[in-house]
């Protein structure tokens, strides 16, 4: 039977690497706002979303299907990382618009723009920030249960899984707030957004414990995890990079990029 101590435990340390989230949008507002700033961000966040997702996640993928006793995982990480991007491609064609720029002031405002133009920026960047808060709940969710399984079975383990998992939620709350804020103008809007997606952690430790124990497998964490690295690299892809570059120059865009992926790899580097 599992100590009791141990399950507060396990669910402490997945909702404190989960409001990591929230902390990374705290981090974002105590920097000079500027575009160039918004665009450096929006890099640095698609840095860390692709090297996590080619170097830890993906190959994670792998693992759990080796693990699972399957002569073919590498076949099967990559259907699944290929239907991930085509899951979330999905949604961004089902979702409609429904934000009203007019209803929210911008900082981001230029005297020469038009109307036309200013909306569809605010549309823009709260989609970036949309899409991005999506992609890191559907990333804390299995984090979430696998930080928390650890835990219970081995609290040590446990806690170096969700430090590192804490590490890695801090810039994706930078990728969720930043650009929020600036469609918006409105810092609780774009914190909280960053905070309500870190608790998608806290709430795969609870389903994975009262619903899903009996049934999870390897294979199960195999395809979760090569899904939630496609649906990450096409995030990145799709909606952060071409962001960064409206409102920055190409280098600052860039730049963040590899700053990201500088940072990502340092992370995963000290808690080896």
């Amino acid at each position: 039977m599992i100590p009791v101590e141990n399950i507060w435990l396990a669910f402490g340390l997945t909702l404190m690497a989960g409001l990591a989230t929230g902390l990374g949008s705290i981090i974002a507002f105590s920097f000079r706002k500027s575009g160039n700033f918004l665009s450096i961000s929006l890099g640095f966040s698609a840095g860390v979303m692709i090297y996590v997702s080619f170097v830890e996640i993906l190959p994670e993928s792998l693992e759990f299907f080796s693990a699972s006793g399957s002569d073919r995982s590498e076949l099967l990480a990559t259907i699944f990382f290929f239907a991930g991007v085509l899951f979330i491609m999905v949604i961004d064609f089902l979702i409609p618009e429904k934000m009203n720029p007019h209803e929210y002031p911008t900082p981001l405002d230029c005297e020469d723009e038009t109307e036309e133009e200013r909306d569809r920026r605010c549309r823009d960047l709260y989609s970036a920030g949309r899409f991005s808060a999506l992609a890191v709940a559907i990333h804390n969710f299995p984090e979430g249960i696998a930080t928390f399984m650890a835990a219970l079975v081995n609290p040590q383990l446990g806690i170096g899984i969700a430090i590192a998992i804490a590490l890695h939620n801090i810039p994706e709350g930078v990728s969720i707030a930043v650009p929020i804020y600036y469609a918006t103008g409105n810092i609780k809007r774009a914190s909280l957004m960053a905070f309500l997606s870190g608790l998608a952690e806290p709430i795969g430790a609870l389903v994975g414990f009262f619903v899903l124990r009996p049934f999870l497998s390897d294979t199960m964490f195999g395809i979760v995890f090569a899904m939630v690295a496609g649906i990450m690299v096409y995030i990145s892809i799709d909606e952060l990079l071409p962001t960064a570059e409206k409102y920055g120059e190409h280098h600052h865009a860039i730049g963040g990029v590899v700053a990201g992926m500088a940072v990502m790899a340092l992370s995963l580097l000290l808690i080896g």
